[in-house]
């Protein structure tokens, strides 16, 4: 089970990393033709389009594609007691951790009378994707909305598919817990055409266009995410989970074999990475992966993923070698469990998330750690961070000069115009101090 990957006595250079680091074979463009005719269609024929997608592709359409404000009451008072209470921790967690993302306004003075402002601007609106497939999140719901709200975001549209099971509704736990939010704009629409309806508007059902679209979604949602980017902001194209774990012999197999099969139970192609300096250890955790992963509710789809070429297990010959490795890959969730974690973490750059020790298992960033869980995947996070309040908020600088502070500038003005051929920003510097 899981193929291995053997870098021992090996110095790759980055490129070679990235070349060896395990995938899954996921090409979002393969669904961008039937994406980008989703999407023109609800554009052209509005609610009309959507109620035909919902029919072909979630199996019935919704008694209201807009939910009423009673079923969002409902759905609340109707949440087992025990998820009621643990949405309400999650809420709490997550907004108190949100908090310090949000940066302080600033001012900096340069001078008598020059001052550059930083401020930090929301957007006016937001539309949260909220998938449904395989298994209901309502912990996306508090993921994608929690940090919208921290940033001040004014209006918020959520928008998740309609379920076969519930008549062609939102689900209902989704449905609670956004209404344990205060959410009131709620859709029962998905896939491609969701993503265009929010990016364009639809008349017919009062939905204005957002200014970011945010959420997690199946290779159609990515598709027609990258289709509207520029039309409007998108956090990411969100592709299959991913765990790596960075282990060696101290940690307890039991423990790493249940956290990457956490994550294998998500999809077929979710990805599944061990990176360890111990063979020994590394076969004590594929012996407790055979239990596990046949005892499993989901063994199917557990065992697909982890046989996969997107899941291994990497042999390396020391834990600097292992941070590259990690590195490389730039994993959506990666879990440290060594005897010297805080050295590992220290050397780690690009990682969606980091849990720490044998007690941080990816499980509680799902659900109760304060963190985000809607996290870069594929590689993003070399490059790109998490959800957060910050993916609402815009820097704008304000710049405050008076006549003294300007001319005190305006020959290096003058001087930099000239090199670059502009004339005329140069002249609209003279002309606030004309000559006598």
């Amino acid at each position: 089970m899981m193929q291995t990957i053997d870098l021992r006595g090996t110095n790759p250079s980055r490129a070679e990393l990235l070349d060896l680091v395990p995938r899954a074979v996921t090409d979002v463009g393969v669904a961008t033709e039937a994406a980008s005719a989703l999407i023109e269609a609800v554009r052209a024929e509005g609610s009309a389009a959507l109620r035909a997608q919902a029919a072909r592709f979630d199996g019935g359409e919704a008694p209201s594609i807009r939910v009423p404000q009673s079923e969002i009451d409902d759905a609340v008072a109707a949440l087992a007691p025990d998820v009621r209470s643990a949405l309400e921790g999650a809420i709490g967690r997550v907004r108190q951790a949100t908090a310090a993302q949000i940066p302080p306004a600033a001012s900096t003075s340069l001078g008598d009378g020059a001052i550059v402002e930083q401020r930090w601007q929301p957007v006016d609106r937001v539309g949260l994707y909220v998938p449904g497939g395989k298994a209901v999140y309502p912990s996306s719901v508090v993921m994608n909305v929690v940090p919208a709200q921290a940033a001040g975001v004014p209006s918020i549209a959520l928008v998740s598919p309609p379920q076969k099971e519930f008549g062609g509704r939102v689900h209902p736990t989704i449905l609670g817990a956004a209404g344990l939010l205060g959410i009131t704009e709620v859709y029962a629409m998905g896939g491609a055409g969701a993503i265009g309806a929010l990016a364009y508007g639809v008349a017919d059902l009062g939905l204005e266009p957002v200014q970011i679209i945010t959420g997690p979604g199946n290779v159609y949602v990515a598709a027609a995410k990258r289709l509207v980017r520029g039309r409007t902001g998108i956090d990411s194209e969100a592709g299959p989970t991913e765990i790596l774990i960075i282990a060696d012999q101290t940690a307890d197999p039991g423990f790493v074999a249940a956290d990457l099969v956490s994550q294998a139970e998500h999809d077929e192609l979710a990805a599944a990475v061990l990176v360890t300096t111990s063979p020994a250890f590394a076969d004590e955790v594929r012996v407790e992966l055979e239990g596990l992963a046949a005892a499993t509710p989901h063994s199917a789809r557990v065992l697909v993923a982890l046989n996969g070429q997107q899941s291994a297990v990497v042999l390396v010959d020391d834990l600097a070698a292992a941070a590259r490795f990690s590195d490389a890959y730039g994993p959506e969730h990666l879990e440290i469990q060594t005897a010297s974690d805080d050295e590992v973490v220290a050397s780690i750059h690009s990682a969606g998330a980091i849990f720490v020790g044998s007690y941080s298992p990816v499980s509680l960033g799902d659900y109760l750690a304060g963190s985000n869980h809607v996290l870069p995947t594929g590689g993003q996070s070399r490059f790109s961070s998490g959800l957060g309040a910050y993916t609402f908020l815009r820097p704008q600088q304000i710049i405050r000069y008076d006549r003294e502070a300007l001319g005190a500038v305006a020959e290096r003005i003058h001087a930099l115009a000239t090199s670059e051929n502009l004339p005329a920003h140069a002249e609209a510097v003279a002309a606030r101090f004309p000559r006598d």
